[in-house]
């Protein structure tokens, strides 16, 4: 059988990296296991750097998700240009 005890992972992109987070810490896990530390402390510092993304990008979505949901609804006519004011202001710590 050829392939795929990662799941694939060598074609992973950054479009789905997020979805293989136990593939490479799997692949981590084996990497240590052959010795090869350095292509093991980088896959370590992918696996942080997507944790940190993923923390940053939760704290944008928070800010921003009343204002983009105002402007959604506006646009759908369901809500006013004055619900997006409020929701701009709140955002801005007005």
């Amino acid at each position: 059988m050829s392939g795929g005890s990662f799941n694939y992972l060598y074609i992973a992109d950054s479009g789905n990296i997020q979805e293989k987070r136990a593939d490479i810490a799997d692949m981590q896990d084996k990497l240590i296991e052959y010795g090869y530390l350095d292509a093991a402390k980088e896959t370590e510092s992918l696996l942080l750097l997507m944790d940190s993304f993923e923390v940053r990008v939760e704290a944008r979505l928070k800010r921003l998700s009343k204002v983009w949901k105002a402007v959604e609804w506006e646009c759908s006519m369901d809500s006013s240009r004055e619900d997006i004011e409020k929701e701009i202001k709140k955002y801005r710590g007005e």
